[in-house]
């Protein structure tokens, strides 16, 4: 039985349904929807790349980001297998170097389907095999802290198509800061030299995807994508590597079986990842912007993390009610922006974890505020009650046994499948909500956000504060790209940067 679902927006403007799907393109009428993405983050020591793809001085391997002198991937050819949403009859490549040390020269670079159409496979087939160029260049540097999108590549995907990039950098990047995801589930192969035409490749493997954040399809105007905001869960922790089994997978098989084919699932989560702290990358308070409503294409967005936040906080009801309420102040933040930009906002309940490493009763009961919150706050265009999905009827601060991976955290395949099989369809036919105004800040009310360390290179936009305006208090957000409201800090405060989506009051 399918739990909880609620349509905010159905309820209100019920008229205002329409299907999503359309039968009729004009030449004209594509733009280009990311058919596949991973959230880029700074690759930690512990998932930089083995020896020798890292060294000081072409020497001996070091894997601290902090090391001077070190380069990674000199001579060097990633190769590294794709799973498509939709299809299209060309694409494009973006290459990140967002959280890169230094410049990424990039020497060559193509595009390739798999041997088998398997993923993580070392073989391509020997045609096609399709340069990837820049601006009619075969070779580019990627700037430190940034993204670079390749030129259109004639290239047919059709969805769920496994495809290969292979790129090759003959002087590496001089840094040991680089740009990675480290739960790709997916096997990535290294080996020394320039082998990207090779039909094979025979030197390291790993579970990796490094210098890659985005492949984008030029596809019709009502092709759109669905953006999630997760962290392990939605990355897959529990799922099997090479089988594209995590449950935004599953969904993306059902939603292409029952006709919903112009419908792109982008997965923007990331094990260990934090709503209102950095840690394994980013804090989604602090990327939320950059990873799902700027996005190309996106029509829909949804959150599905917070488990991190409780299960890392310290123990006790004051801090714990805290976490909850700061969570509440962040989703209600995230939800009022992605409205304003005419995105419709979901939201799913976060799922059970006792008798894991998290468990605690102080910890169930933020849990259980947040949900609650999450259930009846009506601030989301559709909620999705996962929590009901896979909790043990008998115990409903536990996962079921039959969907435990065996820490009581994570799902098992089974799990993600029966997310994916519960998860309403109809919750694609929400409309867009009325742009009534630009992304705002937290109302004055509601519980401050804590700071975030991520660091961009971007230097973030404010507009001059206004007279009017109230001023916004400590821990406020008070600028970023995008940002339209106040400016000014309460006293003692002062308006920090913090990255180029995000600044605020400290």
């Amino acid at each position: 039985m399918i739990g909880v679902f609620i349509l905010t927006l159905l309820s209100l403007v019920g008229a205002n349904v329409v299907p999503f799907n359309s039968t009729t393109h004009r030449r004209d009428d594509y733009h280009w929807v990311d058919t596949w993405t991973n959230m880029p983050q700074l690759v930690e020591d512990s998932n930089m790349p083995p020896s020798p793809f890292v060294s000081v001085l072409g020497q001996s391997p070091i894997y601290s980001s902090q090391a001077a002198g070190s380069t990674t991937f000199r001579d060097t050819t990633i190769r590294q297998t794709l799973h498509m949403s939709v299809g299209a009859q060309k694409i494009r490549v973006v290459f990140s170097n967002t959280f890169g040390g230094a410049d990424l020269p990039i020497t060559a670079a193509n595009v390739a389907l798999p041997t088998g159409g398997k993923a993580g496979v070392a073989g391509i087939q020997a045609s096609p095999i399709v340069p990837i160029t820049f601006k009619g260049a075969t070779s580019a540097t990627v700037p430190k802290g940034q993204t670079l999108t390749s030129d259109d590549i004639g290239f047919p995907v059709q969805p769920q198509q496994m495809i290969t990039v292979t790129l090759y950098t003959q002087q590496g990047q001089a840094t040991a800061s680089i740009d990675g995801h480290p739960g790709s589930r997916t096997t990535t192969w290294l080996q020394q030299g320039n082998h990207v035409l090779a039909t094979t490749v025979s030197g390291s493997s790993l579970q990796h995807w490094y210098l890659l954040s985005a492949v984008q399809a030029y596809v019709p105007a009502d092709y759109g994508s669905f953006v999630i905001l997760g962290d392990s869960i939605t990355d897959g922790r529990g799922s099997d590597n090479d089988m594209n089994n995590r449950w935004p997978d599953l969904l993306l098989a059902r939603l292409q079986t029952n006709g919903l084919t112009n419908i792109a699932v982008v997965n923007q989560a990331a094990g260990g990842n934090r709503v209102l702290a950095d840690g394994l990358g980013p804090s989604l308070i602090s990327r939320y912007k950059r990873d799902a409503l700027t996005q190309a294409g996106v029509r829909w967005a949804m959150i599905f993390e917070g488990v991190n936040d409780i299960g890392t906080g310290a123990t006790g009801s004051g801090t714990q009610n805290q976490i909850a309420n700061q969570l509440i102040s962040a989703f209600t933040q995230i939800a009022k922006d992605a409205k304003a930009l005419g995105l419709p906002i979901f939201a799913a309940t976060i799922t059970p974890f006792g008798s894991s490493q998290y468990g605690d009763a102080s910890r169930e009961a933020a849990r259980q505020t947040v949900n609650d919150w999450i259930l009846t706050s009506g601030i989301f265009d559709a909620v999705v009650d996962f929590d009901k999905f896979i909790r043990d009827p008998s115990n409903s601060a536990q996962l079921a046994s039959q969907y435990n991976s065996g820490d009581y955290l994570h799902p098992n395949v089974a799990g993600y499948q029966y997310i994916a099989n519960q998860f309403p369809l109809n919750i694609f036919k929400v409309s867009p909500p009325v742009t009534t105004s630009s992304p705002s800040a937290p109302e004055p009310s509601t519980t401050p956000l804590p700071t975030s360390t991520s660091s961009d290179p971007v230097p973030p936009v404010t507009t001059p504060s206004q007279p009017d305006m109230p001023k916004v208090p400590h821990w406020g957000q008070c600028g970023g790209t995008g940002f339209t409201g106040p400016t000014v800090c309460e006293e003692p405060y002062t308006c920090k940067y913090n990255n180029a989506w995000f600044s605020n009051c400290l």
